[in-house]
């Protein structure tokens, strides 16, 4: 153990003023008597006028008669010597031995004793930071032994393909000799991939529970540091204990962190990333065939890796981990709420249909948002109320009840709404309506949800009819107050987006045809995508911003028409939400057929009827999710798919 000195600045300044405190106690003295040359004390001897003399050294200290106390030196004198020089020998006189001035000798060793200490200092200075340098190079990899796992691939749900794949995994560390018995190689490397929130950690630990073997986890970028070579030190460390605990399992988190492809740096390349990648490279490929040393890895970002830490050898197998389908959320939904008292109203399968495009840490989330909800108003059990509140908190944030908004404001929001959702009930792509509200909640001033299939092919229809549903709104301020506002521009922004997206990349413009526009570039030091290399002329430029326009206008004078026919409708709608703010569920199926004449449950059927296949038919209408138009500011939307 060292000192500690340097970690309290209170010791220092207690150390100090102690050592002044004693300096001062030790060196004062009393008043210094007067001195007199050793020819009056002579003389005062003669007549009478001394008491007593005490030799100190070469010091004599005279008492007078009256009290008073003087002193003069007499240098190497003795009493003898000064008997001869005329000193009464009536006089008391005293010799006392000479002691130890402590306080000079205080004095003269203060110095050492402030240099000695300052030398201590910087010695266990230095030894702590020789101590920290020496460990840079050691790995920081946490080891966890599986005798209590944390974690089975019965908490993993959602992910049957990607358990089913590292089932291998788990197989080979607990009995290899099946598999090097057919000659088989089981992978060095599996690269769980998918995006932030699926389980690609929980994926990795599940694995080691399942095998019961040494599980070291580490971050990518735990390699880095400022020193060049320290990385590579690391990974060497790291790979020298996992052998040592073979069979064991190396999980390398955000592994793009220190994998990204090599030369890729703004200015060149960064010699310290890239000597630790070279190292993982040297250590995965240097395996010896009967080390069982598996490594894992995640990363959300699979095209920025280095192409050799891809290749067989390393990384062979790669292991995809999306966002979950219906089945993946209800499945996901059981496992966080199990632990958790649930209502006997509770129906899982619904809240899967209302989360599509919801992670495994989205719905985790949610679970966890339900019950911190009925905790605050005072239930025993999570309700379907909390559940379904919760959806709406995780998209948009909590409701602001206490906004104060004018009765100017809440009308204009109520009829935005209204249009939103009379347009989404009557157009035959867009699915059933389930909630409308005027409640400002997060940044929106309102929303409308509605239940949405997890897709992955996207018709020209249903995007059309997408364009009218999002203008709708702006549709209805314009019809009903002759005015247009700020409202609506979030809208305008998507229904843009998507309308851009329809004739430069999907290629469903009837003029342009089925062609792509504009190569968009990206660079890897960056990992997104930063701009875009036009390859069409200025007159296809215009072209596009016609088509774009065009459909634009299309889907606002549809949403506008539908509006127009029935405009007393949706007053009924608007002054209906003006009067309970909040309209959803049973209570806003029952107004729609009351003013259509139709239910709106019959629409759960229709997209099916556009491309899908007779089997995928049947299973249509089980896959629904919430999609939210809020204003004035909304929640992203997904973008669509680059390929079906």
């Amino acid at each position: 153990m060292g000192f500690n000195w340097k970690r309290s600045g209170l010791l220092y300044i207690v150390i100090l003023v102690g050592a002044v405190s004693v300096a001062t106690l030790l060196l004062s003295t009393p008043q210094k008597p007067a001195e007199l040359p050793l020819s009056e004390v002579i003389a005062m001897s003669n007549s009478n006028q001394i008491d007593t003399i005490l030799e100190e050294g070469p010091w004599l200290t005279v008492t007078k008669t009256d009290g008073t106390v003087v002193k003069t030196n007499i240098g190497v004198l003795d009493y003898k010597e000064l008997t001869e020089l005329g000193l009464s020998k009536d006089v008391e006189y005293e010799i006392k031995s000479g002691g130890i001035d402590w306080g000079n000798w205080l004095i003269g060793l203060l110095p050492f004793i402030l240099f000695g200490a300052f030398i201590m200092y910087i010695f266990f200075r230095a030894r702590g930071a020789n101590n920290q340098a020496m460990s840079f190079g050691r790995s920081r990899a946490r080891l966890l032994t599986m005798d209590k796992p944390t974690a089975t691939f019965d908490d993993v749900a959602g992910e049957d393909e990607a358990k089913q794949e590292l089932t291998e995994v788990v197989e080979f560390l607990k009995a290899r000799e099946k598999f090097q018995s057919l000659g088989a190689r089981i992978p060095k490397g599996v690269l769980l991939v998918g995006p932030p929130g699926t389980g690609k950690t929980l994926m990795a630990r599940a694995v080691a529970g399942e095998a019961g073997v040494p599980f070291f986890s580490i971050s990518g970028s735990e390699f880095v540091e400022m020193f060049v070579g320290v990385g590579a030190s690391r990974v060497r460390d790291l790979f020298d204990q996992a052998k040592r605990h073979t069979p064991c399992i190396i999980f390398v988190d955000e592994i793009d962190a220190v994998g990204r492809q090599r030369g890729a740096g703004l200015g060149g390349s960064h010699d310290e990333r890239e000597q630790t990648l070279n190292q993982i490279l040297t250590e995965m490929d240097g395996f010896d065939t009967n080390a069982s040393v598996i490594v894992l890895a995640a990363t959300n970002r699979p095209d920025i890796l280095d192409p050799a830490l891809l290749r067989p050898g390393r990384f062979d197998r790669r292991v995809i981990l999306n966002i979950p389908d219906i089945s993946g959320r209800e499945a996901i939904l059981r496992v966080h709420s199990k632990d958790k008292p649930m209502d006997k109203d509770v129906n899982l399968e619904v809240l899967a249909k209302q989360t599509a495009g919801f992670s495994g840490a989205d719905l985790a989330n949610l679970i966890n948002e339900a019950a911190i909800l009925a905790a605050r108003n005072g239930k025993k059990v999570i309700s379907m109320e909390e559940l379904e509140e919760s959806i709406d908190k995780v998209q948009l944030g909590p409701e602001r009840k206490s906004r104060r908004i004018s009765p100017k404001e809440k009308e204009i929001t109520a009829y935005h709404e209204a249009g939103h959702a009379f347009v989404g009930h009557t157009l035959p792509n867009i699915e059933p309506v389930r909630k409308i509200t005027i409640i400002p909640r997060g940044l929106a001033g309102g929303y409308t949800k509605i239940l949405e299939e997890d897709r992955t092919i996207y018709t020209r229809s249903l995007l059309k009819d997408m364009l009218a549903f999002l203008l709708a709104g702006h549709a209805a301020e314009d019809l009903i107050f002759n005015e247009r506002t700020s409202g609506p521009h979030s809208d305008i922004k998507q229904a843009t987006m998507w309308a851009r997206r329809m004739v430069i990349d999907l290629g469903m413009s009837d003029k342009l045809g089925p062609r792509t526009f504009g190569d968009k570039q990206e660079l890897v030091f960056l990992g997104r995508e930063i701009s875009e290399q036009r390859d069409y002329s200025e007159r296809f430029a215009l072209e596009i911003d016609r088509e774009v326009n065009k459909l634009i206008e299309e889907g606002y004078s549809t949403a506008k028409k539908i509006l127009s026919e029935n405009k007393d409708k949706l007053v009924t709608i608007a002054t209906t939400l003006m009067e309970k703010e909040t309209l959803e569920g049973d209570e806003l199926d029952e107004l729609f057929t009351s003013l259509t004449g139709k239910e709106s449950k019959k629409k759960l059927k229709k997209v099916a009827a556009v491309e899908d296949t007779p089997e995928q038919s049947k299973t249509k209408g089980k896959t629904k999710k919430a999609s939210i138009i809020p204003d004035p500011l909304p929640k992203q939307t997904p973008p669509l798919p680059d390929s079906p």
